[in-house]
């Protein structure tokens, strides 16, 4: 890496640093392109240069929080346990990890902003995604999921399950509500675990 691309990389991360500690405590919608670079040290230029919009740096922050998540998934991909051993443990990786994550890494206040909420929630997703297309092909190859049916309609039929899950209100324990949501997902309705 020659002097160039190694200013160019400290520049990203001082960025993505200042708009991650911006975001924490603010939320996305209080946050100005001009106070991240400010704190990060660098022009708002070089902040559109490098991301394009404030709302890509969001999807750097997910990459964050997200990242731990993911090695963990693999490793369990690789676990020796049974597939549906591998996919309760990845679901329940996939939402208590990161809500806990989530909660380490944002304020109340900043959780409070709807925006931040919507473009977290739909980078998460589309990362999770990339986790779901690994079990869903690991499953096909053990004969355990339909290889049949498209990895793209298992994807569809997952996102339609979070939707759902995300426009829920439970009157019970969440994490009670999620286990549920995650039984009828691998078991269907009459099916037993």
């Amino acid at each position: 890496m020659n002097k160039y691309e190694m200013t160019t990389e400290k520049k990203k991360k001082a960025i993505i640093q200042a708009a991650m500690t911006l975001f924490k405590e603010n939320g996305f919608t209080s946050v100005s392109i001009k106070e991240i670079a400010a704190l990060a040290h660098v022009s708002q230029v070089s902040i559109y240069n490098y991301f394009g919009s404030k709302e890509a740096l969001i999807v750097e922050c997910a990459d964050i929080i997200m990242s731990d998540t993911l090695q963990k998934a693999g490793e369990i991909l690789t676990k020796n346990i049974s597939f549906v051993e591998k996919l309760e443990s990845a679901l329940l990786l996939c939402t208590e990890h990161i809500n806990l994550s989530i909660s380490e890494y944002f304020s109340q206040k900043a959780l409070g902003d709807p925006v931040l909420v919507d473009l977290l929630s739909k980078s998460i997703n589309e990362k999770k995604r990339k986790i779901y297309c690994e079990y869903i092909e690991a499953g096909k190859r053990e004969n355990m999921i339909d290889g049949t049916i498209p990895t793209e309609t298992y994807l569809a039929f997952i996102d339609a399950l979070n939707m759902l899950g995300s426009r829920l209100e439970f009157n019970d324990d969440i994490s009670t509500a999620i286990k549920h949501i995650h039984h009828l997902y691998l078991y269907g309705i009459i099916g037993k675990a």
